[in-house]
């Protein structure tokens, strides 16, 4: 990849390295495979009415390499264990049945507003499309968890759908700083994120092939705009060697 020769070659990952401009981030499979245009939309009008009971919530575990006091991780899971019962931690190194189990996973994101995503062992995670999926809005402790990662399945006006808190904040030590901005969300903004979060859904599916059925509606998966942006990327080249 790093050939001189593979720089007009075009790499799709689920993570790429900001130092390589032909590398393109695309979105991690989810446990959501919808057959047809229908199925995606009777899943979003499910997850739209979802009785949300949980403010926040982190299903993850701490990692062993960056177990210190200062990491996101530890961060997160302490303000999580530390909130007025408004956040719910599925520790995955305790429960790891539960968290390798899809219908307990998604029912905590269901019941969740937002979902907390800070980085792991790298900076992106799967948990972020599963929350997508779930239609809970995540939150980001860093710029390269999602911004700066899905350019072609996932818009930039970030704070349209989803909730950006710096690392320097929790590192102010402040108890409950994750719970204070979250409650500090007006209601009727909250609405609008989870709408954008839904309509977010079918972009960053991967649906089974035989989706296009005669129910006289197609919708774009993360395959099609993955192909798109190679398509897109190749015209631009092809015109900037013309000119």
């Amino acid at each position: 990849m790093l050939l001189q020769e593979s720089q007009n070659l075009s790499f799709l990952t689920i993570e790429r390295s900001p130092k390589r401009q032909n590398e393109f981030a695309i979105p991690y499979p989810t446990y959501f495979h919808p057959t047809s245009a229908v199925e995606i939309r009777q899943w979003q009008d499910k997850i739209k009415l979802t009785n949300r009971t949980v403010l926040f919530s982190f299903a993850g575990s701490q990692r062993p390499s960056i177990n210190h006091k200062g990491s996101v991780r530890t961060q997160v899971i302490e303000q999580c264990n530390s909130s007025s019962k408004a956040c719910r931690f599925l520790d995955c190194d305790v429960k790891a049945n539960i968290c390798d189990d899809p219908i307990s996973l998604m029912k905590l994101f269901e019941s969740s507003v937002f979902c907390l995503q800070p980085p792991g062992d790298s900076l992106t995670r799967r948990s972020v499309f599963d929350s997508i999926v779930a239609g809970c809005i995540p939150v980001f402790f860093s710029q390269g968890s999602a911004y700066k990662q899905y350019i072609w399945h996932i818009p930039n006006n970030s704070s349209e759908y989803s909730v950006y808190i710096p690392y320097k904040e929790l590192r102010k030590r402040e108890k409950n700083k994750i719970e204070e901005i979250l409650r500090g969300i007006p209601n009727e903004k909250v609405i609008g994120m989870r709408d954008n979060i839904i309509k977010l859904v079918p972009k960053i599916v991967y649906t089974k092939p035989n989706r296009h059925k005669p129910d006289g509606e197609t919708l774009e998966d993360a395959f099609d705009i993955a192909v798109k942006g190679v398509v897109k990327r190749i015209e631009e080249t092809r015109r900037d060697i013309q000119n």
